[in-house]
C-alpha cells in the first residue's frame, strides 16, 4: 500500500541521481546494553494489550500521560507531621484514660443504662437461660462495643485515618494493574473504527495479531497513520484493507522494512507520541498538579521548538537529544515524522542502523554526501541558503540588516555557471570564481556568449566590476568557502552527479537522517555546515506539500548557528508542522541582541544545572514574574505593668531564657521572579533542569524543576 509509511524515503535528491535500494552499509556501532522494549513480546500478547489499554487521561502540557493519575490543581492544606502525630497520641491516651476510668467505676455506672434497657432480664445472672458462658459473652460483648465507640471517637479526634494514609499505606502500596476497558466498543484492541467503516475483516485480522503477540507499538501507530490517510481521502479503503489482510501487523511498512529500533534507551508511548525525559520534582516551586509526575515531550511540544542551555557534562546530549532522536525515529518508522539529527562524530546520537541515511562529512567511507545547495534549482534560492551558511554569523544582528549583499554576490556567479554547465559549481569551482581567477571567468563568459544569455552576462560583468572594490564581500565569501576546500572534504559536496547527496527536500517522506560533523580539526567548517543544515531545513519545510508529517531538526551544539535569519526561520516553523531542538553550552555563544529573540521564538526553554548567573538572568527575564503570598512575622516584646505580671514575666524568662514576646503576622501579595538568576545558577542540583513548555495550541506550563534521571 502506498501510504504515508511506505513512501520512498531513500530518494533523497530532487535531481535524478542513483537511489540506493536499501539502507547504507556503514561500520557497525559498538553494541549497546540490552534494554527492555516498550512492549515486551509475549506469546499471548498480554503485554501489548495491557500497554494499549492503559489509561491515558488528558493532562497539562508535559505530563507523562501513560497511567497518569491527575492531582488537584491546588495543594490541600496538610497538618504538620509533628502536630498530627502528637494529636493522634494524645487522643489515644485520652481514650485509654476514659476507658480505664469507666472500668474502675470512677465515672459511675451510667454507661450500663443502655445495657439494662435493651438486654432481657432472662439473659442476666448466672442462672439465666444462656448459662454462665452465654452471660459472660453478653457482658463482654457490651463492654467491647463501648470500647469500640470510645476508640472511634478517639480516632476521629486524633485523625488516625490521616496518620494511616500518610505513613502506613505508602509502605504497603503495590503497583496496580492497568485498567482495561469494560465495554467492547471502547476497547482499542478491537479496532472498532475500522469495523464501523466497513473493514471488519481487516479489524478482525489486526485484533487477532494483537492477541497472539504479533503486533508491536510501532505497528499500531503505523497502521493508525495509514488509516488516517484513508479517512482524509488520500488512500482508498480497499487498498488499505487489502494490505492489512495480506500482511497483518506488518502492513504499510516503512521503506527500510524495519518495525522497531535496534535498541531503546528511553521510555516511549506511541499512543500519545511522548517520550519520558524525567520526573517533576516534588518541590514547593513546582505547581502542585505537576509534582511527582513524569515529564514527557512529544511533537505537540516540539512543534514550538526547544532550546536547551547547559555546560559540558550537564546532560544535554544523553538526557535530552538522544531520547528525542530515538522518539522521532520511532515516529518515522510509524510514518508520522521526518527527523534530521546533527552532531559531532561520536557524540552518541544513536547507532547507525537506527537511521536510513548517515552522512559522515569528512569520512571517505561515508555512503552519502551532503547537497551544498539544498536540492534547489533556483540560483537565487540556492544563493540565499548558501550565503546564510557562509557568512550568516557575520551579519549585523540588529533588526533591518541581513546578508543580502552576500546573496547577490553568490547569485551573480552560480546563476551564470548553472546556465552554462547545467549544474551548480563545486566547492573548488566556486572558490575560483569568488577569488576572481581569470581562466574560469573567461570560460564562463564565453559559454554565456555562445548561449546568448545577455542578462546573465550583465550579472557577470557586475560581479567583475565589484571585485576589488572597498566593501566587496566576495573576498570574505572566498575565505569561508576555502574552509570547505580542504583535502579532508575532497569528494564531498559534489555537484556532478557522481555521489549520492542527501538534500532536505526529502523531508516530504518519513526519513531518519544523521549528519556527523567533523568538529575535530575543522571546528569552523562544522559551524558553517550546521548553519547550512539549519538554513536548508527552515527553507524546505516551508514549501512542503504534505504538512501532516511532522519534521524536526535536532542540532546538538548550535554554537555559531543562531543568526538573525535563523531566528526568523524558527518563528515560521510552527505553522509548517515542524520544529527544531537546539543545545548550547552558554547563551554567550549567541550574539547579545539575538538572545532575547531566540528565547522568544522557541516555545520550550530548558536551563540545565551549572548555568552561569548571566545566562540565568536571561532565562529569569523571559520567564517573567508571578504574584505570590509573602508572610512577614514580627516579634514584639510584652511589657508588664502590674507586679503580678512582672513576676510572671520574670519566671518565664528564668525558665525559657527569653523575654516574653507577642508575634504579629502580616500577609501580603508581592510580585517575584518565577526563578531568579541566582536560583538557576546555584539552586538546580546536578542532573536536574528547569523547563518551561508551550504546545502548538498555545497552552503553557510554567518553569518546572525536573529530575532528568528519574
Amino acid at each position: 500500500m502506498d501510504s504515508d509509511g511506505t513512501q520512498d524515503a531513500r530518494g533523497t535528491h530532487a535531481s535524478p541521481v542513483p537511489r540506493p535500494a536499501g539502507p547504507p552499509e556503514v561500520p557497525a556501532m559498538p553494541p549497546l546494553p540490552p534494554r527492555a522494549p516498550a512492549t515486551p513480546p509475549l506469546p499471548d500478547g498480554s503485554a501489548f494489550l495491557t500497554w494499549l489499554r492503559a489509561p491515558r487521561p488528558d493532562a497539562a502540557p508535559g505530563v507523562w500521560r501513560f497511567g497518569h493519575r491527575p492531582r488537584p490543581a491546588e495543594e490541600p492544606e496538610e497538618i504538620p507531621t509533628r502536630q498530627l502525630l502528637s494529636g493522634a497520641l494524645i487522643a489515644f491516651l485520652v481514650g485509654w484514660l476514659v476507658w480505664s476510668l469507666l472500668q474502675n467505676g470512677y465515672l459511675g455506672t451510667w454507661w450500663w443504662v443502655p445495657f439494662d434497657l435493651i438486654v432481657p432480664d432472662a439473659w442476666r445472672g448466672g442462672d439465666s437461660d444462656l448459662g454462665e458462658t452465654g452471660t459472660f459473652i453478653v457482658y463482654q460483648g457490651y463492654e467491647l462495643l463501648v470500647a469500640l465507640a470510645i476508640m472511634v471517637g478517639a480516632a476521629r479526634l486524633g485523625r488516625w485515618g490521616e496518620v494511616w494514609r500518610r505513613f502506613v499505606t505508602p509502605r504497603f502500596r503495590r503497583p496496580q494493574a492497568q485498567e482495561t476497558p469494560t465495554a467492547p466498543e471502547d476497547d482499542p484492541a478491537q479496532w472498532n473504527e475500522l469495523r464501523a467503516a466497513g473493514a471488519a475483516d481487516a479489524a478482525e485480522r489486526l485484533a487477532a495479531e494483537a492477541r497472539t503477540g504479533l503486533m508491536r507499538d510501532v505497528d499500531h501507530a503505523r497502521i493508525l497513520r495509514a488509516w488516517q490517510g484513508v479517512r482524509t481521502g488520500r488512500h482508498s479503503l480497499a487498498t488499505f484493507s487489502g494490505a492489512v489482510l495480506k500482511d497483518g501487523a506488518a502492513a504499510c511498512l516503512h521503506p527500510s522494512g524495519e518495525r522497531d529500533l535496534p535498541a531503546r534507551l528511553a521510555r516511549h508511548d506511541l499512543v500519545t507520541g511522548q517520550v519520558r525525559l524525567g520526573t517533576t520534582v516534588d518541590d514547593a516551586r513546582n505547581p502542585y498538579a505537576y509534582r511527582g509526575t513524569g515529564l514527557a515531550l512529544g511533537p505537540d511540544l516540539l512543534g514550538t521548538s526547544l532550546v536547551a542551555v547547559g555546560p559540558a557534562g550537564s546532560g544535554k546530549t544523553g538526557t535530552v537529544v538522544r531520547p528525542l532522536a530515538e522518539s522521532l525515529c520511532l515516529h518515522a518508522l510509524a510514518g508520522r515524522a521526518a527527523v534530521v539529527v546533527v552532531g559531532a562524530a561520536g557524540a552518541g546520537l544513536g547507532p547507525a542502523d537506527a537511521y536510513d541515511v548517515v552522512v559522515r562529512i569528512g569520512n571517505q567511507d561515508s555512503e552519502y554526501d551532503l547537497d551544498l545547495y539544498g536540492g534547489s534549482t533556483d540560483p537565487d534560492e540556492a544563493a540565499a541558503v548558501l550565503a546564510e551558511a557562509l557568512v550568516g554569523d557575520l551579519a549585523d544582528p540588529h533588526p533591518g540588516s541581513d546578508s543580502r549583499r552576500s546573496t547577490t554576490v553568490l547569485a551573480q556567479l552560480i546563476g551564470p555557471f548553472r546556465a552554462v554547465h547545467g549544474r551548480f559549481p563545486s566547492v573548488p569551482e566556486l572558490r575560483q570564481l569568488l577569488d576572481g581567477a581569470p581562466g574560469p571567468f573567461a570560460a564562463l563568459r564565453q559559454g554565456l556568449q555562445e548561449a546568448g544569455q545577455e542578462s546573465l552576462l550583465r550579472e557577470l560583468d557586475a560581479r567583475e566590476r565589484q571585485m576589488g572594490q572597498p566593501g566587496d564581500v566576495g573576498g570574505v565569501l572566498g575565505d569561508r568557502v576555502a574552509l570547505l576546500d580542504r583535502p579532508a572534504f575532497a569528494g564531498f559536496f559534489d555537484t556532478s552527479g557522481q555521489s549520492r547527496p542527501f538534500t532536505l527536500k526529502a523531508l516530504d517522506h518519513p526519513v531518519r537522517v544523521r549528519i556527523d560533523l567533523p568538529q575535530r580539526g575543522h571546528a569552523d567548517a562544522s559551524k558553517m555546515l550546521a548553519r547550512l543544515v539549519l538554513a536548508q531545513f527552515t527553507a524546505s519545510v516551508a514549501v512542503r506539500e504534505d504538512r501532516s508529517l511532522f519534521a524536526c531538526l535536532l542540532l546538538d551544539d548550535a554554537t555559531g548557528s543562531v543568526t538573525p535569519e535563523a531566528v526568523r526561520g524558527i518563528q515560521r516553523l510552527r505553522s509548517g508542522n515542524a520544529g527544531v531542538v537546539l543545545t548550547l553550552r552558554t547563551l554567550d555563544d549567541v550574539a547579545r541582541p539575538l538572545r532575547g529573540p531566540l528565547l522568544g521564538a522557541t516555545g520550550c526553554r530548558m536551563a540545565l544545572s551549572g548555568l552561569t548567573p548571566w545566562d540565568g538572568q536571561d532565562f529569569a527575564e523571559v520567564w517573567g514574574k508571578e504574584w505570590t503570598e509573602a508572610r512577614d512575622v514580627t516579634d514584639r516584646q510584652i511589657i508588664a505593668e502590674t507586679p503580678a505580671g512582672k513576676a510572671v514575666h520574670m519566671l518565664r524568662r528564668v525558665i525559657t531564657g527569653k523575654a516574653p514576646t507577642a508575634r504579629a503576622v502580616t500577609v501580603r501579595q508581592v510580585e517575584r521572579e518565577r526563578w531568579s538568576a541566582s536560583e538557576l545558577a546555584h539552586g538546580v542540583p546536578a542532573g536536574h533542569a528547569v523547563l518551561s513548555l508551550t504546545d502548538v495550541k498555545g497552552e503553557h506550563a510554567p518553569p518546572l524543576l525536573v529530575d532528568l534521571r528519574g
